[in-house]
């Protein structure tokens, strides 16, 4: 059973794929939220860890990226519950799904609605943003995207106070598998100077593959309903250089191109997976901005800088 729940789940990325998992295994959902004036940037991470020797536990991790804070609410294991045939995740008394999230944790509690969410395409093949390596049984990480874009509304009670996060915008993603990768850079906004329908969502990370290893790339740029693809299976190029304060990343297909220039914020710190354990740190902002620029048949199609940006910078970025 556990078999056929795991072979449906392949054409479903951001539904639960650890049926029957029970050691080195994670699995855990990304919420953004920033709410219409963009004073409040968040994120809220439910999921389940499973270490080397089965001891498990499920947890809901808030990123307050405006303060650059977070807090780690641990549960236990049998306090996740996925539903079988759809997106829908119980942690304790906390809910999330691609319609809502409902939230009772300590200091905060409230319900938040998604509108005209905008899921990754499913195509022959390629059932999400991972194309035909979705189907790799042996990757180390993989990953999925939820929704690109969508509309909020509702309000948290953060610490007794109200906030109001109708009119603002949200993003969904997740990651599965055992750990993250060794190095990689990721990025991601929805909040655009020049035009309102725009997400971006751009990664680059070291994949272990059988014994050797590759520098992996996936990119989605979402404009007013199209969406550019950018990725290691679509044969495109990438360039990506780093250093403290900036990342200079773009990728080139044989028609469009998309360029990126990161610039780092304040960051805050998270909990990561290492061997299934949530026992890894990283640092995540949701404060950095971004300067893009899209061409299609040589011919500038976009041009803007991104707010409110989510950039993540880990590990050994020097092998990529």
């Amino acid at each position: 059973m556990s078999t056929l729940r795991r072979l449906r789940a392949l054409w479903h990325p951001d539904e639960y794929h650890g049926w029957g998992r029970t050691q080195r295994y994670f699995e855990g959902w990304y919420f953004k939220i920033v709410s219409r004036d963009e004073r409040h940037a968040m994120a809220f991470i439910p999921g389940i860890s499973m270490g080397e020797k089965g001891v498990a536990h499920s947890f809901v991790q808030v990123m307050y990226g405006s303060e650059c804070r977070s807090a780690y609410h641990r549960f236990e294991a049998a306090d996740f519950k996925p539903a079988e045939r759809s997106f829908h995740v119980s942690v304790g008394n906390n809910h999330f799904s691609a319609e809502k999230m409902a939230i009772d944790l300590p200091g905060i509690r409230g319900t938040i609605r998604f509108q005209n969410t905008q899921p990754w395409p499913k195509m022959l093949g390629a059932p999400g943003i991972m194309g035909w390596y979705s189907f790799a049984p042996f990757m180390e990480c993989n990953h999925g995207v939820v929704s690109l874009h969508h509309e909020l509304e509702g309000t948290l009670h953060i610490d007794g106070v109200g906030v109001d996060f109708s009119g603002g915008k949200g993003y969904i993603e997740k990651d599965w598998g055992v750990s993250f990768p060794r190095a990689y850079v990721w990025m991601q906004s929805n909040h655009f100077d020049t035009h309102d329908r725009v997400s971006l969502l751009a990664s680059v990370a070291h994949i272990p593959w059988m014994r050797s290893h590759f520098i992996g790339f996936i990119s989605g740029f979402w404009l007013d309903g199209r969406l550019f693809k950018f990725a290691t299976y679509t044969g495109a190029r990438k360039s990506l250089k780093i250093n403290d304060q900036e990342v200079e990343l773009s990728f080139q297909n044989a028609k469009t191109t998309l360029r990126i220039l990161a610039r780092q914020a304040p960051g805050t710190a998270l909990v990561s997976p290492l061997s299934g354990e949530m026992t890894g740190k990283i640092s995540e902002s949701l404060l950095a901005t971004m300067q893009v620029e899209l061409l299609e048949n040589g011919q500038r199609i976009f041009e803007g800088t991104g707010r409110c940006a989510g950039l993540e910078v880990a590990g050994e970025v020097e092998v990529l």
